[in-house]
C-alpha cells in the first residue's frame, strides 16, 4: 500500500475518532483560545531580534513556553494549556524562528545564548520566578535554563524529554525508530546518496548549510517530514503537511535543529543535562510523555526522574507518542498546569 493510501486511511480513522480522539478517556481539555493583549520585539544581539507576547491575566503566576524544534516557534494553541484567569502567560519565538529575525539564522544561534534570552526577558517583564513550561527540545532549553537559573524556576512543566545524548540522536536520526516507520525512513534519507548515509545528520548538514537553495528546501522538507510522520502514535496528515506545504516552517525547523545536533546541543559532555539534573532537587515538576513516543523515546525521561529525584512526577501516558496535542498528554499537561496555577 502507497504512504497516500495510508494516509489516506489514517485521515479516516482520525475522522471516525473525532469526537473522542483516543482509545481511552482523558478528563481535560484545552481552555478555550485567548489572543494575547501585548507584543513586542526584543532585540538580544547584534544579529538577534526575538518576538515575545503575554496572554492570560496580567497579574497572574507567569509561566514561560518554551517550544520545540530547535527552530519550531510557538503556535496559538500553546495559551490554551493554562487557565487564564490564573495565569500570565508568556511565549517568545526562539533565535531564527517563528516571528524572530533573522529568519533560519545559524549564526550566535546556540542553547547558551537561548538560556540568557530567556534571563533577560524575565528581567524585562519584572518577574523573580516563573514557572517553565516545555516539551521536546523545550523540555531541553527548560532543563537547562533550570540548571543555570535554579533560584528563578518555581516549578517544571515538561513533556517528550529529550536531553540531546548522542543515543537519542541515533536512535531517531540514524537506527532505531527506523525500524517502525520504514516507509517514511525511505523518504527521509532519498536526499542523501549511499555513501553518505552512515551520518546522516552530518550529510544532512552540508546540504541545509550549502548554496544551492533548491537541495536545501528538498532537505529541509524530507528532515522535517521525518518528525512530523513520526510524532504521534497514529499517522497524522495534517502534521506531515505543516513540513511538505510550509516551505518556510520546514527550512527554519530543520536547518536550526540539524545546527544543534552537530554541535551535541553546546554542550560541555555527553549526557550533561541527565548528569547535573540533581540540581533541580528542590525544584516540583511534573514530566509527562507518551508510552510509544519514538522521536524521544521515555528512557531518557526515566533516566532524568532517577536523577531528579522525589520531587518530580513521572506520568506516562498509555496511548500516546510525542505530540503534545494527542488527548492523554493533552489532558495530563493541562492538569499539571493547573497543579502549579498558584504556587
Amino acid at each position: 500500500m502507497s504512504n497516500e493510501l495510508i494516509s489516506e486511511k489514517y485521515s479516516q480513522i482520525l475522522d471516525e475518532q473525532s469526537d473522542k480522539k483516543s482509545v481511552l478517556k482523558y478528563p481535560r481539555t484545552l481552555y478555550p483560545p485567548i489572543e494575547p493583549y501585548k507584543t513586542q520585539f526584543l532585540k538580544v544581539s547584534d544579529i538577534h531580534t526575538v518576538y515575545l507576547e503575554e496572554s492570560g491575566n496580567p497579574e497572574g503566576n507567569p509561566v514561560i513556553v518554551v517550544h520545540g524544534g530547535p527552530g519550531g516557534g510557538c503556535e496559538d494553541f500553546y495559551r490554551q494549556y493554562f487557565d487564564p484567569q490564573a495565569y500570565r502567560i508568556i511565549m517568545f519565538d526562539q533565535r531564527g524562528c517563528g516571528k524572530s529575525t533573522p529568519f533560519a539564522c545559524l549564526d550566535e544561534n546556540d542553547t547558551w545564548s537561548l538560556v540568557e534570552d530567556m534571563e533577560k526577558i524575565r528581567v524585562l517583564l519584572d518577574i523573580n520566578k516563573w514557572v517553565v513550561f516545555g516539551g521536546s527540545w523545550g523540555s531541553t532549553l527548560s532543563l537547562a535554563y533550570a540548571q543555570t537559573h535554579p533560584s528563578r524556576v518555581k516549578a517544571l512543566i515538561l513533556r517528550g524529554i529529550f536531553t540531546l545524548r548522542r543515543e537519542e540522536l541515533i536512535f531517531f536520526y540514524q537506527q532505531g525508530t527506523s525500524f517502525l516507520f520504514p516507509d517514511f525512513f525511505d523518504e527521509y534519507v532519498k536526499p542523501i546518496p549511499l555513501a553518505e548515509r552512515h551520518d546522516l545528520i552530518s550529510a544532512y548538514h552540508r546540504r541545509l548549510t550549502g548554496k544551492d537553495e533548491k537541495v536545501m528546501l528538498e532537505c529541509a522538507m524530507a528532515w522535517s517530514k521525518w518528525e512530523m510522520a513520526t510524532s504521534k502514535l497514529i499517522v497524522d496528515p495534517k502534521k506531515i503537511a505543516k513540513a511538505t506545504e510550509d516551505p518556510k516552517f520546514a527550512l527554519a525547523f530543520a536547518r536550526i535543529e540539524n545546527h544543534y545536533f552537530v554541535n551535541a546541543g553546546f554542550f560541555r559532555e555527553d549526557g550533561q543535562l541527565i548528569n547535573d539534573a540533581h540540581i533541580l532537587k528542590n525544584i516540583p515538576g511534573v514530566i509527562v510523555h507518551g508510552r510509544y513516543d519514538v522521536v524521544c523515546p521515555i528512557k531518557t525521561a526515566w533516566d532524568l526522574k532517577k536523577v531528579w529525584g522525589d520531587n518530580v512526577d513521572l506520568i506516562i501516558t498509555p496511548d500516546a507518542g510525542h505530540s503534545m496535542a494527542e488527548a492523554g498528554n493533552l489532558s495530563a499537561l493541562v492538569d499539571a498546569c493547573d497543579k502549579f496555577k498558584n504556587i
